[in-house]
């Protein structure tokens, strides 16, 4: 399989990946639901540091990934497997 070297950025930082060819359109909307997030989140809370708002954004996408692999359901696999990209994603972000 092919892979192609992509950058995605997340909470304004710039991550340099290789990913595999059929994987790069998840990858980007899973940074993309990660970025809509912190955004609803720095909106929402008055919160000076943003390690707090990523803190809350993994805490819930991790939640989320927990709800769905306790009832097994195989409709939501695909949507499983974007939250634990965006777990993967989120453990390399540090600010």
């Amino acid at each position: 399989m092919d892979e192609l070297s992509i950058k995605v950025n997340i909470a304004d930082r710039i991550y340099p990946l290789t990913v595999k060819a059929d994987e790069e359109e998840k990858i980007r909307m899973a940074a993309k639901l990660i970025n809509d997030k912190l955004k609803a989140y720095g909106n929402q809370f008055a919160v000076r540091d943003k390690q707090d708002i990523i803190s809350m954004c993994a805490l819930e996408l991790a939640t989320q990934l927990i709800n769905l692999q306790e009832h097994g359901n195989a409709e939501d696999n695909s949507l499983s497997v974007q939250l634990n990209t965006i777990t993967e994603l989120l453990k390399d972000v540090t600010i």
